[in-house]
């Protein structure tokens, strides 16, 4: 959906859990055809499990079969596969960086940090997957607000599984200062979501159009989260100015 027409640009953050479905079954082409629906400009994926799959890596199948480019931002090694984050695109970024957010004794974890422009609209775009404890979180959190400096940029997004819910936690409140309100839908569990573990950050937020979670059944089991979905009205450089 790109604005080059002047529609909205769609982002979409998803953790895929590695593909297996709440029926523990892997099939990545189930997540390929909702990714497929979505019809984005950029995808953030979390516990993306770059095993094979019919005789292709996961990354290359999602990849090729959706015509997007593929940046992976592995954080560990599961078996003989790499896990991690993955960010897909229509357009190649004009930078991208990897950031380690690992605190030690815990699972590894990482974030991407991708620069687009968009007719115009220089965006900078950070998914994440912050870890499974409080105090984790809380260091992850100081570790990127370095990062995601909005210097240079029009517009800043951080989207991703941040595995928080609690409106006055550290992390929630550290992110609202830096960047806004940013979105509060409920993505886990997919079969019954009572949590907003997934979530987008957007600064302006005024310029986001609409933010919703994907509740196909489809989607209910595909993975342990649901998709979300947000698109954003970026300003242009050919728009009228006051």
């Amino acid at each position: 959906m790109s604005d080059a027409s002047g529609e909205s640009t769609r982002l979409v953050s998803y953790n895929v859990h590695a593909c297996i479905g709440r029926d523990r079954r892997f099939m990545p082409e189930r997540i390929l055809a909702i990714l497929e629906q979505c019809d984005a400009d950029v995808i953030a994926l979390q516990e993306v499990e770059n095993r094979s799959f019919r005789g292709t890596p996961v990354v290359e199948f999602l990849a090729k079969n959706l015509g997007l480019h593929a940046y992976p931002g592995s954080t560990l090694r599961r078996g003989d596969a790499d896990y991690g984050n993955l960010l897909l695109a229509k357009q190649e970024p004009d930078a991208i960086r990897m950031h380690d957010i690992s605190v030690p004794g815990v699972e590894a974890r990482g974030a991407i940090e991708a620069d687009f422009t968009f007719g115009g609209c220089r965006l900078k775009f950070v998914t994440t997957h912050l870890g499974l404890t409080a105090p984790e979180r809380r260091t992850q959190v100081l570790q990127l607000l370095p990062a995601i400096e909005q210097a240079g940029s029009d517009v800043l997004v951080m989207a991703g599984d941040f595995n928080e819910w609690r409106p006055r936690s550290f992390p929630l409140r550290a992110l609202r200062r830096a960047l806004g309100p940013g979105s509060a839908a409920r993505t886990f569990p997919a079969g019954t979501p009572v949590l907003a573990l997934d979530r987008f950050y957007v600064s302006p937020w005024d310029i986001v159009l609409n933010c919703q979670v994907m509740r196909t059944g489809e989607c209910r089991k595909a993975s342990d989260h649901l998709p979300l979905i947000c698109d954003l009205g970026l300003p242009r450089d050919d728009m009228p100015q006051d």
